[in-house]
Parts: C-alpha cells; sequence; structure tokens
C-alpha cells in the first residue's frame, strides 16, 4: 500500500476504483497551409462546438451548483468570443499561413504567459481559464475526444493533476465519490466545487498522478487530506468503519438543523452563510443557516456585457430576503475592481490590484454606480431583515462618506415616496489592519463589525494567499491574527455593538473554540460546514475557552497555538 499526503479540501470518506482524468493528446505537426480561408472556417467550426459544450456544462452547474459556480462558465463563453483573442488568431493564419493548431496554441501561450507572470490573483485565473478554453477547441480541431466526466457511469475515484472548473462541475455525485489532484489548495476552484458538491476530495498531493494508475484501488480520506492506494482488506475494513461513522456522524449533525446555536455552558451565537447568489439561499436554510453573513453581490455584475440595473439588483435583494424571512441577511456593497474586472468598464491595469483601486475605493469614485446600488437595497429593506456592509474600509472618512450617500439615497426614495425600512443596521467589513488597529474608534460609528480573515490575514503577514512561495505565511492562527481579531471584537463590545466573521476561518474546526472564547458573536461559513459548526460549540464551554484566552494572545507561533487547541479540546 501507497499513503500520499496531501490538503484536505473537502470532508469525508471515498472508497472506489481510480479513474484517471487525463487530457488527450493535442500534439499536432506544425505546418504552413496554402488555404488560409478553410483554416479559418476550420477554427470558428471548433470554436462553435466549444460553445454548445460549455453552454451545457454552464446549464448543468446551474441546476447543480447554482449561479455563482456557473459564472465561471459564462467567463469560458466570454473568453471564446473575446476579439483580443480570436482575432490574433486569424490574423496569425493569414499573415504567416499557417494551420488553426498552430496559430491558437501559439497565440493562447502569449496570452496564458502573460498572464500568469502578473502580479494579480484575477490575471492569473484568467490564464487558467484561456488554457482550459483553448483546449478543448485544439482538441475538436484534432478531432481528440476531450475528457467528459459527465460520462462516468461507475462509482470511481477521480484522479488528476488538476480539475478544471469544467470537469468539477460535470462530475455526477451518483458515481464519482471524490477525487485527488496533483496540484490545488483550499480556495482552489475545484476544492469550492467539492465542498458545494459534498464529495470528499485532497488536493496538492504532487504525485497522486504518478504514483496511481486507473483501476487501483483507492481510499480518499478529506478529514486528514490523505490517499491511500490499493490498501490492504484491514485498511479497507478501517477506513469503511470511519466511513460509516462519518455517515452517521452527518445524520447527527442533520438533527441539528432547526435548533438554535449554544455553547455547552448555555451561551448563545449566531451560525449564517456566506452566499453569491439568491439560487445558494436554499442550500442556507437546507443547512440550518440561522441568517446570511455575507451576501457577496459582485455575481450580479461579472459575467455581463454591461452593469445590472437598479431593478435587477432590487429584484435579486429582495428574493434573497423574502427567502430568509426574519432572518438577518448582511449585504456586502460592490467589491470589484483591481483584482476582479469587469469586462465592460475601463477599470486601471494596477502592479498591485489587492492594494489598489478597488470595493469601497472604486463606489465613492463612482457614485454612478454605487447610488443605484444603494437605492435597490433600500428599497428591498422592507422585505427582510437587511443589514449592509461597506468592503474594503481603511478610515473612518471612507465609511462616513459611504453612509452619508446611503443616507442621501434614503432621502431621496422618501421624497418620492417610496418605503425603507427604519432598521437597516450600517457596518464595516474589517479586513485592513489599520481598521483592525482603531476598531475602538470605528466602533463609535459602526453597528457592527464583519472580520473578512481571507484578506486581513495575506495584509497582516504580507503574503498572498495564491503564491506557493509564500503560503507557508497564510496563517490563520498566528497570534498577530488573533490578538487583532480579539481587538475587533472587544472594541464592538465595549460599545455594545457585535462582531462577526465572514471568512474561512469561521468555520475552522481548530478557529471555532478560539473565537468562541474571544467572544466571537456570528460565525459566517460556506453552508455545507453549519450543522458540523453547530455541533462543534454545543460541545465546547465558552467560559473554558475564554480563560484561555490571555495564554493564547501571548503565544509566539501559529503551531503553538494549534497544539494549544487540539489538547484543551479533545
Amino acid at each position: 500500500m501507497t499513503n500520499i499526503q496531501g490538503i484536505a479540501a473537502s470532508q469525508g470518506i471515498a472508497i472506489a476504483k481510480a479513474y484517471q482524468l487525463t487530457t488527450p493528446d493535442l500534439s499536432f505537426e506544425k505546418k504552413k497551409t496554402d488555404n488560409p480561408q478553410h483554416e479559418a472556417e476550420r477554427l470558428d467550426n471548433a470554436l462553435n462546438i466549444s460553445k454548445q459544450e460549455l453552454e451545457k456544462i454552464k446549464a448543468h452547474t446551474l441546476k447543480e451548483l447554482g449561479e455563482e459556480h456557473a459564472e465561471i462558465f459564462s467567463a469560458h463563453l466570454l473568453v471564446l468570443s473575446d476579439p483580443e483573442l480570436i482575432n490574433p488568431i486569424k490574423d496569425k493564419i493569414t499573415s504567416e499561413k499557417v494551420i488553426a493548431e498552430t496559430a491558437l496554441e501559439e497565440t493562447a501561450n502569449m496570452f496564458i504567459d502573460m498572464f500568469k507572470n502578473m502580479d494579480n490573483e484575477y490575471m492569473r485565473e484568467r490564464a487558467a481559464d484561456i488554457q482550459d478554453v483553448t483546449k478543448r477547441v485544439m482538441s475538436h480541431l484534432l478531432g481528440a475526444s476531450f475528457p467528459d466526466p459527465a460520462l462516468i457511469d461507475e462509482e470511481v475515484v477521480v484522479i488528476a493533476n488538476d480539475l478544471t472548473p469544467s470537469d468539477t462541475a460535470q462530475l455526477n455525485r451518483q458515481f464519482v465519490k471524490g477525487f485527488a489532484t496533483d496540484i490545488g489548495g483550499r480556495t482552489s476552484h475545484s476544492a469550492i466545487m467539492a465542498r458545494s458538491l459534498e464529495i470528499p476530495a485532497v488536493v496538492g498531493t504532487k504525485e497522486a498522478t504518478e504514483t496511481i494508475n486507473s483501476d487501483d484501488m483507492i481510499i480518499i480520506d478529506g478529514n486528514e487530506g490523505k490517499v491511500l492506494v490499493n490498501p490492504s482488506e484491514s485498511e479497507l475494513a478501517e477506513y469503511r468503519r470511519k466511513q460509516e461513522e462519518f455517515e452517521q456522524q452527518k445524520e447527527e449533525w442533520a438533527k441539528l438543523k432547526d435548533e438554535p446555536t449554544f455553547s455547552q455552558d448555555g451561551e448563545q451565537v449566531e451560525l449564517a452563510a456566506n452566499i453569491g447568489t439568491p439560487d445558494d439561499v436554499g442550500g442556507v436554510l437546507n443547512n440550518g443557516g440561522e441568517g446570511i453573513g455575507l451576501y457577496r453581490t459582485e455575481f450580479l455584475y461579472m459575467g455581463k456585457s454591461e452593469l445590472p440595473t437598479e431593478e435587477e439588483q432590487f429584484e435579486a435583494y429582495k428574493s434573497v430576503l423574502e427567502q430568509m424571512g426574519d432572518k438577518p441577511v448582511v449585504v456586502r456593497t460592490l467589491d470589484i475592481g483591481g483584482d476582479k474586472e469587469l469586462d465592460y468598464m475601463d477599470l486601471p491595469k494596477e502592479l498591485n490590484p489587492f492594494l489598489g483601486f478597488r470595493a469601497i475605493r472604486f463606489c465613492l469614485e463612482n457614485e454612478d454606480v454605487f447610488r443605484p446600488q444603494l437605492r435597490a437595497l433600500l428599497r428591498a429593506s422592507v422585505h427582510g431583515t437587511l443589514k449592509i456592509m461597506f468592503p474594503m474600509i481603511a478610515t473612518l472618512e471612507e465609511f462616513r462618506q459611504a453612509k452619508a450617500i446611503l443616507l442621501d439615497e434614503k432621502e431621496k426614495l422618501a421624497s418620492e415616496g417610496i418605503k425603507t425600512s427604519d432598521n437597516i443596521e450600517v457596518g464595516i467589513m474589517v479586513e485592513i489592519p489599520s481598521t483592525a488597529v482603531i476598531a475602538k474608534q470605528f466602533a463609535k460609528e459602526v453597528d457592527f463589525f464583519s472580520i473578512g480573515t481571507n484578506d486581513l490575514i495575506q495584509y497582516t503577514m504580507a503574503a498572498d494567499r495564491m503564491n506557493e512561495q509564500v503560503s507557508y505565511l497564510y496563517q490563520p492562527y498566528h497570534p498577530a491574527i488573533l490578538n487583532l481579531v480579539n481587538n475587533v471584537i472587544e472594541a464592538a463590545h465595549s460599545e455594545g455593538k457585535w462582531a462577526g466573521m465572514c471568512g474561512e476561518m469561521a468555520g475552522d474546526s481548530i478557529a471555532i473554540p478560539i473565537l468562541l472564547g474571544l467572544g466571537l458573536d456570528e460565525f459566517s461559513m460556506s453552508a455545507t460546514s453549519i450543522l458540523q459548526a453547530r455541533s462543534q460549540i454545543s460541545g465546547l464551554s465558552k467560559e473554558k475557552m475564554a480563560s484561555y484566552k490571555d495564554k493564547l494572545l501571548s503565544m509566539g507561533t501559529a503551531e503553538e497555538v494549534v497544539e494549544f487547541v487540539k489538547e484543551k479540546t479533545n
């Protein structure tokens, strides 16, 4: 038996034969052509077939996973229609008299290399999109069979170097019991989709495709990040027992669906979910969500050819609020710009977009975009319990300016005879260290804080979480992060306000005991993590965890924190 260690990306145990998902041989002989027009027609035909396939994949994804995941394929379809990519390919065919395959490969590689080398997560993701899409087009030019995971019709675990978004979206949960990849991390597309599909996954193994052959018996341990190849009968029996225990555990968690969230010593907290579209609300309610702690509104703006209208936005916000009834919904205003581009807006190209013109900075400079969103939110506020959150706030002046625009729009709506709620809480997302440091000053003016740990960690540690060379510095449990989080919670409570968290850390089993002890009021996470978190909190004493607070905050390393928490909670 071989034991391969990777990153636990999605919980659960899968036992099945290996299915090697490999890209077909796309090699070809570079040749000249006497008929460029014919080559251009071949290219158009391959593009059209690819578009038809992607439309089907998008529709399947929308049905199975919701709009947020389907938007990935809107981006892929935009690539196939982008004249900045397609025209250079056709120009190369005409000017250099080369076959379509040569023109496609050389042009695509130029763009992929260019995007891969940009200091910009969004643009690096575009490189992966171009790579995924052009492989599909190339396979049709060559008449090669492109891998189609949707055709898998027996129980397997998928083994791949990486799973593209289109691969992952086609996985049939009935047959694909889990997957393992050579590359990737917990925040990669494939990992996020695996959690949405609720299938066990291990990523970043480095060697799965080299070590595993098709039809090998495989165990995927998504709890521990292990892949076992050709295990013994006794190991199979042990993991079947673990699998059964995990399924029984899920059944126990499901019983907590309609229960409030109390610690062992009777202290109540709120467990909410992060969503991207109205389609995600069903998953929140099915998993016992007590609210929505983060509604990422940028998905209304992405994958389109123009800005969404006020009316389109109103209908989306109204839908979410009505579905949630009297449960709170925290809506983050537009977090776009810099690393999240809109094709239809001429946003500046930046060397360091994470520290650039984005989120509230963009909105305050583009009130023609910001005001319609605020009007739509205010109009929708009468349909539920709305809380509005401004992202990327670095200074009190930014918050005051944003709130003034909100109140101005509220007055305008009143003068038009349009009703709005008088109980809208207005808060900020704490993701910039400067804001966490002076949280006391902010707490006098905001109604709540929601800590966005994904960015707060990378800004505090000066480490891009998508950069594998410095990923070791992305440390949620580092005492510097814990001290900032504690500072925010204490500042909120000193002014009688509440503090929540909407980053990955909020659903992390090591972080939850720490955050409970620090006094966090609201934990917002992926919907599929809620029931497990509720179960965990029910077995923790808040008072006991609070008694460890000073010790945890005075530790020197993340490793010391993890060891201490495991010792005290096991």
